[in-house]
């Protein structure tokens, strides 16, 4: 750490000579921001030691084991450490030259500007990742930097499946950030908080949080709760370590997630066991939404979904007539082309429980951000006339992301069509040529049908790419890359749930130099100061970003929050009583109505039915026709997660790796043996769009109609270059993912449902 000693610095203690650096994870490497708090030991400016610190007040000395092996990411043979370029010509080969930084920010802003001047901003786009810290900065990259409109939170993923379509869907029926299981995380002393009532049941729907620990909750708080004797519903194909620790599991069929919630729904109605003065009072639609959900009969339900009519009723009695329960939803309702019906259907079961901002049950809050309005007015700096160039599907579809969407962006299916030429006809249409990736690798993890995005994207005049390791889209594509510091090398902040439900702001404190790596923010400061001083500000450093930023919107300044670790919000529970929910003050939601929208004019106004309703996916052993089920005879979901790995990342680091140490499908052992499967054993999943080879792994926690495929693998220890690229494609769940079978609202896309077959072969490579 250089001159940096315990005297001058609050957080960080010395003894023996060894530092002890407090301070709370982000990314990268990616996670989610949970903000785990921990103690890095620092040894003649090299990690030595990471323990977990029981002051934290969420995760209380508690680390995954990807917190663990931070020092196997960081001084990892394979870390980026200089920026690197090579000749366009040379995409796909292992022809990297070592720059400096200044050559490379010469040579981006070379790049841009000459785009700019020749074909005007709007032909460079930008491509977002999930999860890690840039998540909150990515935005800005577009517009504030280059004056493109194509830059603003564009992922390349179909459907916008992950988190926008949850965020969207709030935004409209609830006007607040995306709701979340109270688990006194806004109390210094948590569950000794008076203020804090145990839930009764905990319902987790389509998510594994112990896990995954998504968004910012942490995962193992269930088993805090579950020790306060909280019970468990889950709703999930697989059966988890949560689903066999549950009263009630129900086991679905993928994709039927908004038939399930209509059954619920019509359980909760049709026995009148819903809270009636909170209904009447705060929801509006109540009789509209009785009339939707009315023909769904367990019975109907079972037909369509497989869950047991039994199951069911017995789920929703206990939540209903166990107040406060709470709940949590996960990417499965967004990774479906019903998307917006399954999270009405989630909404609406809070909502007629009585369990939205009340003691145990779920918290809500108005968006915010450490950043506040900061991120937005950068990203509204657009020279006249540049957002109408803003890329939307030109026939008039997905009319309600394009205008409305909580996560702005280009339209994932969209942009893919547009990089393909399909729009070419239309007088909107212009080449795109430049791409800038920002904490995303989608050949490996996002990308549906990913041998056609790299098809797409290698057309492309200049790509650049920001990361701390080679990745098959940074080798396939790329021809400039900037090595990434981790966030035990620099200063940062995390704001769980990013803003939309924010518990906590929590200091990332540099540990160990590394001079020659910067955080996505200070290329983001580098590269704006440069192209558009203007509109940058006087700060000169990013603590003064921070402090200042902190300031306005908390009162507090680095320095303070540096001191303490860690700064949680207040919360108010029933503030749609108080009118702390609305920007006029006003008591109610921030709605159209002013209440919780079981019906909604919003999505009726984008030709969108207003309550929820069930419809088949596209690719369904019930929507496809007989001979080509008899094809494909089993429904696959996929995206399960293990605690080595995030998304795509950690493959290459030995003991996470030592952990999980080969891409899974998971089979039910009478489905295997029909097959000829053998644990272990090299499995070929096919679909009408493509395939990917996993090793089995034979289990009961799926049924036997039902395969569960590991998403987002690659393998580093392969040969990197073209055609191979680490052997992207090799076990690549998204292959079997179809383009474009989404929702009118541009939301949702079948990445955990559809149907396959399996095949025992000899090799991955089969």
């Amino acid at each position: 750490m250089g001159e940096t000693c315990a005297s001058c610095k609050p957080f960080i203690t010395e003894e023996d000579g060894v530092l002890k650096v407090r301070t709370c994870a982000w990314s990268p490497p990616g996670d989610h921001p949970v903000g785990c708090g921990m103690f890095i030991h620092v040894k003649d400016g090299k990690i030595v030691k990471v323990e977990g610190d029981p002051s934290h007040p969420i995760t209380q000395g508690r680390l995954c084991p990807r917190c663990i092996a931070l020092d196997e990411v960081v001084y990892h043979k394979d870390r980026l450490l200089s920026p690197m370029k090579r000749a366009r010509e040379d995409r796909g080969k292992d022809a990297w030259e070592k720059i400096s930084w200044d050559e490379a920010y010469d040579l981006l802003e070379e790049k841009i500007r000459g785009f700019q001047e020749n074909y005007g901003a709007e032909c460079i786009f930008t491509l977002t990742g999930t999860g890690r810290e840039s998540t909150l900065y990515a935005p800005v990259y577009g517009p504030a930097i280059m004056n493109t409109p194509n830059g603003a939170s564009t992922y390349p993923f179909s459907g916008e499946a992950c988190y926008g379509p949850r965020a969207t869907i709030v935004n409209y029926l609830l006007g607040a950030g995306v709701p979340e299981i109270d688990s006194a995380q806004f109390f210094p002393d948590r569950y000794d908080d008076p203020r804090w009532v145990c839930p009764k049941y905990i319902m987790v729907w389509g998510k594994d949080p112990l896990y995954s620990s998504p968004d910012g909750f942490f995962g193992h708080s269930i088993i805090d709760i579950m020790k306060r004797g909280a019970k468990i519903i889950t709703v999930d194909p697989r059966l988890t370590w949560l689903g066999a620790h549950s009263e009630y599991h129900l086991q679905l069929r993928p994709g039927t997630d908004a038939a399930v919630g209509m059954g619920f729904l019509n359980v909760i109605i049709s026995e009148d066991l819903y809270d009636h003065d909170f209904v009447e009072k705060w929801c509006y639609g109540f009789e509209e939404l009785s009339e939707a959900v009315k023909p769904w009969t367990p019975e109907k339900v079972q037909e369509v979904s497989w869950v047991d009519p039994e199951q069911l009723v017995g789920a929703a009695r206990a939540f209903a007539t166990n107040a406060p329960s709470t709940a949590t939803w996960g990417v499965a309702l967004d990774q479906s082309k019903q998307s917006t019906q399954a999270a009405q259907c989630f909404m609406a079961i809070c909502a007629i429980c009585g369990y939205i901002d009340v003691p145990g049950g779920i918290t809500i809050t108005k968006p915010t951000s450490f950043i506040g309005q900061w991120r937005y007015d950068m990203s509204d700096t657009l020279t006249e006339g540049m957002a109408e160039k803003h890329i939307v599907d030109p026939t008039g579809k997905y009319r309600m992301f394009n205008t409305g969407a909580a996560m702005g962006g280009v339209q994932g299916d969209t942009l893919l069509n547009w990089l393909e030429g399909m729009y070419k006809d239309y007088p909107e249409y212009y080449p795109l040529r430049m791409c800038w990736l920002i904490g995303s690798n989608p050949l490996a993890c996002m990308a549906d049908q990913p041998q056609r995005w790299y098809a797409a994207m290698k057309d492309l005049d200049f790509i650049v790419a920001q990361d701390i390791f080679m990745t098959p889209t940074i080798m396939g594509l790329c021809d400039l890359v900037l090595p990434l510091s981790t966030f035990a090398e620099h200063d940062g902040l995390v704001t769980p749930n990013y803003g939309r439900n924010q518990h906590f702001v929590g200091a990332m404190n540099t540990a160990v130099e590394n001079p020659n790596t910067k955080s996505d923010l200070e290329i983001l400061v580098d590269m704006g100061k440069r192209m558009r001083p203007e509109i940058w500000g006087d700060f000169t450093t990013i603590d003064d970003f921070f402090d200042t930023k902190l300031k306005e919107n908390y009162g507090y300044g680095i320095e303070e929050l540096r001191e303490k670790s860690v700064i949680q919000a207040d919360y108010k529970y029933r503030k749609y009583e108080t009118g702390d929910l609305r920007d006029d003050g006003q008591p109610g939601f921030q709605t159209v109505t002013g209440r919780v929208e079981l019906y909604s004019y919003v999505l009726e106004a984008y030709d969108e039915k207003p309550v929820p309703y069930f419809e088949e996916p596209d690719y369904s052993p019930v929507s496809q026709p007989p001979e080509v089920v008899e094809k494909y005879p089993l429904v696959y979901t996929t995206g399960g997660r293990h605690i080595s790995a995030f998304h795509s990342e950690h493959r290459q680091v030995p003991s996470l790796r030592a952990l999980h140490p080969d891409p899974l499908v998971t089979i039910n052992p009478a489905t295997a043996e029909k097959y000829g499967i053998r644990e272990g054993d090299w499995v070929r999943v096919d679909t009408m769009f493509g395939k990917c080879t996993q090793k089995a792994h034979l289990t009961y926690e799926v049924n036997e109609k039902t395969v569960h495929v590991e998403h987002a693998w690659w393998f580093p220890e392969q040969d990197g270059e073209a055609p191979n690229l680490f052997g992207v494609f090799d076990a690549n769940a998204n292959n079997l993912i179809p383009h474009e079978s989404v929702g009118v609202t541009g939301y949702g896309a079948p990445y955990k449902n559809g149907i396959c077959s399996i095949t025992r072969v000899d090799s991955m490579k089969d």
